[in-house]
């Protein structure tokens, strides 16, 4: 997926036009981290190692990319994250987009409260730039709650489903 520049100025707009603090898209030819410079720290948590990224910019907005596998800014991250509570995990959006529950508009959920789910059973599409992108679980478990609307817009790391691990 190449991006022409008015594609990352989109992003950077939607950016500053949410309360969004950062924005991190990567394929297997392209990472792009765009982070205000205002963002608070972030952490996310991986198993016992915890990694951080914070950014430094004079610019109100930081965007950096990487082009054909050469990473711009190393940062690790991960679909699901585990809450205080170790029993069970949240599904997070990895992508600022619109939530949808279902494949298409008149067929059913991909997952309802109660559902079994292993790491890649697919749990919603979340759309961003009129691409479709299928959100697996990543975790094995059973949904027990559903924390986004359907047709809502979403932000990144925003939680989706909360699932009771097995």
């Amino acid at each position: 997926m190449l991006l022409k520049v008015s594609d990352i100025r989109e992003f950077i707009r939607l950016v500053n036009e949410t309360n969004i603090h950062e924005l991190h898209i990567e394929t297997d030819e392209l990472k792009l981290l765009i982070k205000k410079a205002d963002a608070p720290p972030h952490v996310v948590a991986d198993g016992a190692r915890a990694h951080a990224a914070t950014g430094e910019s004079a610019a109100p907005i930081a965007a950096t990319a990487a082009v054909h596998g050469t990473p711009a800014q190393a940062v690790e991250e991960t679909g699901a994250a585990a809450p205080a509570d170790s029993s069970s995990a949240v599904v997070k959006s990895p992508m600022v987009g619109t939530f949808y529950r279902a494949p298409a508009p008149t067929a059913p959920a991909y997952v309802e409260v109660g559902a079994k789910v292993t790491e890649k059973t697919v749990v919603c599409i979340v759309e961003a730039m009129k691409l479709m992108n299928e959100i697996e679980a990543d975790v094995r478990g059973e949904i027990v709650e559903v924390l986004a609307e359907n047709g809502q817009l979403v932000e990144y790391g925003q939680p989706l489903f909360r699932v009771k691990l097995a």
